[in-house]
């Protein structure tokens, strides 16, 4: 019977020892876990040029902040905002302020800007003629004929000084136009068609996009949209959930995007087709 109940002691006591042994190793190692200083950034459509900006971006964030940066690429420019909201990401870069507004004016939703990117100055080009001067009285001119990009497009001719728009819209439509001196004749085209349709018309203003595949380029360009107030709408933000506007964090991700390397690859990789948007003076 004693040795009965010794070899239970001891049993018990290889037990317990087991037990405490498997709770120190399980407490030492965790498991593959994400950091808590992971952040994980929605994009769209990213090219290897862009890859390799979010590279170095994430480079200065970890060296600098310790956050690890994750992207996460879509193909639908819907998607991304929703995920956002839905937490699936923390943070999204691929959209202008005037994209996000109309966004949450459609989805009753208050995503909001924590720091602004890039801008791509969009431009109007043409196959018959050199400058914007020489374009003829009845001149066609096509734009696309989304509201947004619509609204871009007639915001260029404008600055370009071709026509004049209704004052105090945001996004204005060939409807607000209230002045065409030169009787130019606006042609309303799909965005993607903008560019293949140059021959047919006398100028168009066409999406960064688009112009390339056409083989738009700055030997065709005869105006290129300023960076003012009318045009500041159309800078590409970080985006975040309204409750994170403080959220240090992600400022820090901003931080690590708005440095003088992601700069110097802006230009590097896109020339003067982007323009890095938060040290921008709009006049």
């Amino acid at each position: 019977m004693r040795k009965k109940r010794r070899k239970n002691r001891i049993i018990a006591a290889i037990f317990v020892a087991f037990l405490l042994v498997a709770g120190y190793f399980s407490f030492i190692y965790q498991g593959p876990k994400e950091s808590n200083n992971t952040v994980t950034i929605g994009v769209v459509g990213q090219t290897k040029e862009d890859a390799k900006i979010w590279d170095s971006v994430a480079a200065t964030a970890k060296k600098k902040y310790g956050i690890t940066i994750k992207i996460q690429n879509f193909t639908d420019y819907n998607q991304p905002n929703k995920a956002l909201l839905n937490g699936d990401i923390d943070l999204n870069a691929f959209q202008h302020f005037a994209f996000l507004e109309a966004w949450n004016k459609a989805n009753k939703a208050n995503v909001i800007s924590i720091g602004k990117t890039i801008i791509a100055p969009i431009r109007l080009y043409s196959l018959k003629y050199k400058s914007i001067k020489t374009l003829p009285a009845g001149a066609t001119i096509a734009v696309p004929n989304d509201a947004s990009n619509e609204s871009r497009a007639l915001y260029v001719l404008k600055n370009a000084g071709l026509i004049k728009l209704k004052s105090g819209k945001k996004i204005v439509s060939v409807a607000d136009i209230t002045s065409n001196p030169k009787n130019f004749q606006i042609k309303e085209v799909a965005a993607d068609q903008a560019g293949r349709i140059i021959k047919s018309v006398d100028a168009a203003v066409v999406n960064n996009s688009y112009a390339a595949p056409a083989g738009l380029g700055d030997k065709q360009t005869i105006y290129v949209e300023p960076v003012n107030k009318d045009s500041q709408q159309w800078i590409n933000l970080i985006a975040a959930r309204s409750s994170d506007k403080h959220n240090k964090l992600y400022l820090e991700v901003v931080k690590a995007y708005q440095t003088k390397k992601t700069k110097e690859l802006v230009k590097k990789y896109y020339g003067n087709t982007e323009l890095t948007g938060w040290d921008i003076k709009i006049k």
